[in-house]
């Protein structure tokens, strides 16, 4: 009877010994998770900003840290579904892309373009992910997946779009190139070297 009771408490308290490691190992998960993103959003995701200047046009292109896109679109109250987004996509790369004038002029008014106004509007938002390809360390070419226009509404100096590409090897050092078709200013490129391992999740 003894031996049979000391058996059942022994059991009880192995029981609540593996789910309080469970949650101290869920708790110490969310807090690593947490500050990786942390230090994501304070370290200025924007420093791996590549600015190519042809004639009176800057071409900028900023890589999107993945974690940060997620954050942005699904907020910050599950980590851990943004944990498990990043590592499922974590060949996706994502690219902020401006065209501006120097002088701060519309580039889609006629004298920038070929096109009407209407229809610069169109390419940017249908046709451009056709101009851009990123070349990988291996030199295997990977075309734009998808391309977002963000209008702006004459609001701010500037014309933005975000790239997306699949199929990027975590890690590799690329070199984003655009085939300047809409304001007839030849091949940019930009080269993209380091990468954000510190702060992978």
């Amino acid at each position: 009877m003894v031996l049979r009771s000391s058996i059942y408490i022994l059991f009880i308290c192995i029981l609540f010994s593996c789910k309080k490691e469970k949650e101290n190992s869920a708790l110490q998960n969310d807090g690593l998770i947490r500050q990786k993103l942390y230090r994501l959003e304070k370290v200025g995701w924007k420093s791996k900003t590549q600015v190519e200047k042809i004639d009176d046009i800057n071409f900028t292109a900023t890589e999107v840290p993945l974690e940060y896109y997620l954050l942005k679109d699904k907020g910050n109250q599950d980590l851990f579904l943004i944990d498990s987004l990043y590592k499922e996509n974590k060949s996706e790369r994502i690219f902020e892309f401006t065209f501006e004038h120097e002088d701060e002029e519309d580039l889609l008014q006629n004298e920038f373009t070929t096109l009407s106004y209407e229809n610069g509007v169109k390419y940017m938002s249908f046709t451009m992910n056709d101009d851009f390809y990123v070349v990988t360390s291996k030199n295997d070419t990977i075309q734009c997946s998808g391309v977002n226009f963000e209008r702006n509404f004459k609001i701010a100096p500037y014309h933005k779009i975000m790239l997306f590409f699949s199929g990027i090897p975590e890690n590799d050092q690329i070199q984003l190139i655009y085939n300047d078709k809409l304001f007839k200013k030849g091949t940019v490129k930009f080269q993209f070297k380091d990468t954000y391992s510190e702060i992978l999740l």
